[in-house]
């Protein structure tokens, strides 16, 4: 897949990707959603869910390090900054040539535009929080994530996941 499927992609994801509410308990069901899809795969991850920009779910799998929560910290940084999916902000960079620092002023001590984040949207609200993972390639960190939200609304896999 291009750069430019990539994007295009990664934009129908977030538009598709929309849920009819989400509140404290639909951010624990997510949570817990993504740590059973990496414990079926035995795959460590830290796994962060925050409402309103407050964390409703956190936990650090067995096989994790603090430095991955760091990374949570600051890939959801961004994805509440910007409301877009890390994943998605990190390949446009990619495409245009270009670093957080010099478009937006942005330290890479604070934000990351690497996969693993993406915005939760409510239909008719927009952007309510996100959810973040990290601990694994990047790609994949943002298709667990992709993954347990699809079947938390209800949307066929096929329809939203990156080939």
């Amino acid at each position: 897949m291009s750069l430019a499927e990539d994007i295009e992609m990664l934009a129908a994801q977030e538009q598709g990707l929309q849920c009819d509410r989400f509140d404290h308990a639909t951010a624990w069901s997510l949570g817990v959603a993504i740590k059973s899809l990496c414990e079926a795969r035995k795959q460590a991850l830290t796994i962060e869910v925050r409402l309103a920009k407050e964390t409703v779910f956190f936990y650090a799998m067995p096989g994790t390090t603090p430095n991955n929560a760091e990374w949570v910290r600051r890939k959801r940084n961004l994805v509440e900054l910007m409301q877009h999916s890390s994943y998605a902000i990190g390949r446009t960079l990619e495409r245009d040539g270009a670093t957080l620092e010099h478009n937006n002023g942005l330290s890479v001590r604070d934000y990351a535009p690497h996969g693993g984040s993406f915005p939760i949207r409510v239909r008719g609200v927009g952007c309510v929080g996100c959810v973040t993972v990290s601990g694994v390639p990047q790609r994949q960190d943002h298709a667990i994530v992709v993954e347990a939200l699809a079947g938390l609304i209800g949307l066929p896999l096929a329809q939203v996941a990156l080939p």
